[in-house]
């Protein structure tokens, strides 16, 4: 079977309507699939080849294994030039070379949702010198779907095989049809930036683009999973401070037996699980080792560690919810009603205007930062402050230019006394 196969319209394995344009499905890497690149040789041959065409930029992927590992790291890198093909790279196999960082340091890297892979790439050394995000550049777009296979199917009309994306890259040998996914992944990013770059052109959104893009590149990522006890999913079924004490001790012996082993948190007891435990952990040992899975191991050792949280003295147990600024806004409707209000007139007004421009309320202006905005704001204010205050809490500059005056209106709408009849 080639490596792309068109799909007729009317079939029953086509994409959308029977208006819909014909997709043509990439099966496998158009010039074969490459073999990985696990000893230094050959990954500096591919350099050589890559610094052949110094203008050239190069499409960019990682593989993790979040869903399995405590670590972010990259399990395998794809780069692909048109000069050079593509590199399948084990990072596990050798310490990535000098030469490689100085290639790409000196590259435009193509990535489609930049901010999950350079973290990991970054702890490698591996860092670019400018970048295009797809999936980004998708959002200021409008498009419907954002997803790699989405995009690639609205630019190019390729259909891409997504089977492998939450795989344990970690595992070694690596299946066969995984590499064939993680080429795909970068075959034809390049193409699609190409399409995309024109896109934004002509809708006059370049510059928006290349503000989020470096933005993306600079900006201090924030950590990879939760930080904190505070994030276990459930955790508002828990009603008293002993309860609370019990999840926060087990969620700490969770995490550190994960990052010893190296594995998700979730592999070694799942939040649902932890939750139920502490809940009943008040109660008793009893009470609490048939809320664990029936399978758990050590249920001895996670007796103690909950009882060693719901045997804190007073002064030492966790608050219901933590403080944080501004408060929580689904709060604000019941203790600040008028900050409620502020936020409601402010955020239709951002949403009219995203609206408008056509891409997601979110791109043009961040829920948090508006939030945070409001909080802080009683008034309107001048139009200038407005603006100064947003770049201020981290607003990109075109975003403030197309917000601050739909911002600067709504207050003063908000803000305006109600008219009244002339008598």
């Amino acid at each position: 079977m080639s490596a792309e196969q068109s799909i007729p319209k009317n079939s029953p394995d086509s994409q959308g309507s029977p208006d819909s344009p014909v997709l043509r499905d990439l099966t496998a890497p158009r010039d074969g699939l490459v073999p990985v690149i696990d000893r230094i040789q050959p990954l500096r041959a591919w350099c050589e080849a890559a610094a052949r065409a110094p203008q050239e930029p190069v499409a960019v992927d990682a593989e993790r294994a979040s869903s399995y590992r405590y670590s972010a790291r990259a399990y395998l890198i794809q780069l692909r030039t048109a000069s050079a093909g593509t590199a399948l790279i084990d990072p596990l196999a050798f310490t990535i070379p000098q030469g490689l960082k100085t290639l790409l340091g000196q590259r435009e890297w193509v990535l489609h949702a930049a901010g999950a892979d350079l973290p990991s790439l970054a702890e490698l050394g591996l860092v670019p010198a400018s970048l295009f995000d797809t999936e980004l550049a998708a959002r200021l777009l409008g498009m419907e779907k954002v997803g790699l296979g989405a995009v690639v199917a609205d630019t190019l009309g390729l259909r891409l095989a997504k089977e492998h994306s939450a795989a344990d890259w970690s595992q070694r040998p690596l299946p066969e049809s995984w590499l064939v996914y993680a080429a795909l992944d970068v075959e034809v990013l390049i193409e699609v930036k190409d399409v995309l770059a024109q896109r934004l052109a002509q809708a006059g959104k370049t510059a928006w683009a290349q503000q989020e893009f470096e933005h993306e590149r600079t900006h201090e990522p924030g950590p990879t999973r939760s930080a904190s006890w505070r994030g276990l999913h459930g955790l508002g079924a828990l009603k008293s401070p002993r309860q609370l004490a019990a999840a926060r001790a087990m969620w700490t012996r969770r995490d550190e037996i994960a990052a010893r082993e190296d594995l998700s948190p979730h592999r070694v007891i799942r939040d649902r699980d932890l939750v139920a435990a502490a809940k009943e952990a008040p109660r008793g040992r009893e009470a609490f080792e048939r809320a664990l899975p029936k399978a758990m191991r050590a249920k001895d050792q996670w007796w103690k560690t909950a009882r060693s949280g719901v045997e804190l003295p007073e002064a030492h147990l966790p608050a219901r919810s933590e403080r944080s600024y501004p408060p929580p806004h689904k709060l604000w409707s019941k203790k600040y009603p008028e900050v409620a209000e502020r936020y409601r007139a402010v955020r239709a007004a951002v949403a009219q205007r995203a609206e408008d421009l056509e891409l997601p309320s979110e791109n043009l202006l961040q829920p948090g930062l508006l939030r945070h905005w409001v909080w802080e704001h009683e008034g309107a204010g001048a139009e200038e402050e407005v603006a100064a205050a947003l770049q201020q809490l981290g607003a990109r500059p075109w975003q403030v230019e197309q917000s601050a005056p739909v911002i600067h209106r709504a207050m003063l709408e908000d803000v305006a006394p109600p008219a009244t009849n002339a008598p």
